[in-house]
């Protein structure tokens, strides 16, 4: 009777040993899932903040006609963009940006206009936290997607009905004359 109930415990501990390791990745795996959200919340905010001082420089009336429909098109299609099309109107937001400000020369003319100084350095912020936000999220997707693939993930279902993390993916490149001003 004495081996019986000796086996039993070990069974037990075993069992007991190996639920709380599954409960420990599984409260990981949500701690990933939960930076995702946040990380995704910032990288929103970001584009949406560089959209906004994108379509507010274009409407501010110092930059040229052509310019200024270029940004304003690209700002409003990347503020408007349904989730599908997002990445594609952000990308080309980044190339509005560095058509318009591809050339240090016309940062200058913006910062000389009234309040151009203002909007410059914001500019210049919001193109330079786009590809830190980016990274943040894409680093947070990566983390949960090698956790996702272990077999033991997999097979007790630890991920529960969280959709499979998707990195965001665009030309996020400032123009050079900005991120340059962006570090002054």
């Amino acid at each position: 009777m004495r081996p019986v109930t000796s086996t039993l415990i070990w069974i037990a501990v075993v069992l007991f040993a190996i639920g709380l390791y599954l409960s420990w990745t599984a409260g990981r795996l949500d701690r990933l899932h939960a930076r995702i959200d946040a990380a995704r919340a910032a990288l929103d905010a970001q584009l949406l903040r560089r959209a906004s001082v994108a379509q507010e420089l274009a409407t501010a009336g110092v930059l040229d006609p052509a310019a200024s429909i270029v940004l304003y098109e690209a700002a409003h299609a990347a503020r408007q963009a349904e989730e599908e099309q997002r990445e594609v109107a952000e990308s080309e937001l980044s190339q509005a940006l560095r058509a318009v400000f591809g050339e240090a020369q016309q940062v200058e003319v913006v910062r000389e206009a009234p309040g151009g100084e203002d909007a410059a350095n914001e500019l210049a912020q919001a193109v330079r936290r786009v590809p830190m936000a980016r990274r943040f999220h894409n680093d947070a997707v990566r983390a949960a997607r090698a956790l996702r693939r272990h077999r033991k993930v997999r097979w007790f279902r630890l991920a529960g009905h969280a959709p499979f993390p998707l990195a965001f993916e665009m030309d996020d490149e400032p123009p050079t004359a900005l991120a340059d001003r962006a570090g002054s």
